[in-house]
């Protein structure tokens, strides 16, 4: 008898990274629940508290951080390379890999070297608009490549969308909204914006979404607002009775039930969000982070571009841009509408499973041919 399948999935770091390659594995497992999975990851990520939590099994190997600037930390990378690829083949033996999936990162980089010099296949997948160094590499020695959203300039990239948790890829708005909204105090037929800026929130989108929330309320739009753990001085004053609630909470531990609640968002535009939402059909203000490469901005794009959402900088939010651009479009059931179906028309809710067949069959193919 053949041994089952051993998948290896290197996704650590930032949840950018982890929270796509937990839903592969899971729709891997969906598949074959007898089939091995192991994660790599390093120390100092957050997979160490968010894979274990999952179920899966991880292995840490050192970190190999790419400066983005030619600095003298750069003469450091070729031997922090060299002990990353020994400690992963290590692992890829001992859990005797049929593929390997990276998902970019610190990680990413030395599994794909690892797996090339080991004869293991390869399948490379770019969460962003804008791929990384580590995975521009990988895609040149991937059998696969897969990338979130259309036009990603990746070296035979498949467009496959972004794997996805089932409670959000598998989320039917329309069926849990009264339930969602009893959930967060919130009524059950007002138009509803959703303000999130990430688990730590954004201080540009608290203070300019606080400076509305009279203008919101008045027009007979209520919030559900999550203004990020650290942010307490965030607050609104209570409503008058009667009037449209505006709720305050620090961390949204149900997205689920948070995009079910909602008709609108104002949003960080990370490719995990952008994926969520638009798999979901929930339209959204998209606020980009204005630091970095401006992969926000291009993570954004193909739904605005499709009709499923707006766009702002974020130096041009305040409360005025929403009373011009937000309140008049929650006010308009039609439009509302108009946007959601864009939404959704932009949206892979399968991508997990998508990928996931990509994986094994890249995997039995190896097989086959060993």
């Amino acid at each position: 008898m053949r041994r089952p399948l051993s998948v290896v999935l290197a996704g650590g770091g930032t949840a950018g990274h982890i929270e796509p390659m937990l839903a592969l594995g899971d729709a891997i497992r969906r598949r074959d629940p007898d089939l091995r999975i192991t994660c790599l990851g390093t120390e100092r990520g957050m997979e160490t508290r968010l894979v274990p939590a999952r179920g899966y099994d991880l292995r840490l190997i050192p970190p190999v951080p790419l400066p983005r600037k030619p600095t003298a930390d750069l003469l450091r990378v070729p031997d922090r390379v060299r002990r990353a690829v020994a400690a992963t083949r290590a692992v890829l033996h001992e859990v005797s890999a049929d593929v390997v999936v990276g998902f970019g990162g610190y990680v990413a980089l030395p599994a794909y070297l690892a797996a090339r010099r080991a004869g293991i296949p390869i399948v490379v997948h770019e969460q962003n608009a804008l791929p990384g160094l580590a995975n521009r590499i990988g895609a040149r020695l991937a059998a696969r490549v897969a990338v979130t959203a259309p036009g990603t300039p990746l070296h035979r990239g498949e467009h496959v969308g972004m794997p996805l948790r089932t409670a959000i890829g598998s989320l039917d708005r329309a069926s849990r909204r009264v339930e969602a909204r009893g959930e967060f105090g919130l009524d059950a037929d007002r138009p509803t914006l959703l303000v999130f800026g990430g688990s730590q929130g954004a201080q540009t989108l608290n203070r300019a979404a606080v400076a509305a929330a009279d203008t919101l309320t008045a027009a007979g739009v209520q919030v559900l607002h999550a203004r990020g753990p650290k942010n307490t001085h965030v607050t609104v004053p209570a409503r008058p009775a009667g009037s449209a609630p505006y709720v305050l909470v620090d961390y949204l531990e149900r997205m689920d039930l948070a995009y079910a609640a909602a008709d609108l968002a104002l949003c960080r535009s990370g490719a995990v969000t952008v994926a969520e939402l638009s798999a979901v059909g929930l339209p959204a203000a998209f606020v980009p982070l204005p630091i970095g490469n401006g992969e926000q901005r291009r993570n954004a794009l193909p739904v605005v571009e499709a009709g499923g959402g707006l766009l702002v900088e974020d130096a041009d939010l305040d409360a005025g841009w929403i009373t011009d651009h937000l309140v008049p479009l929650l006010t308009d059931p039609d439009a509302l509408a108009g946007y959601a179906r864009h939404a959704a028309a932009a949206g892979i809710p399968d991508a997990d499973d998508r990928l996931a067949g990509i994986v094994l069959d890249v995997a039995a193919r190896a097989g086959t041919s060993r």
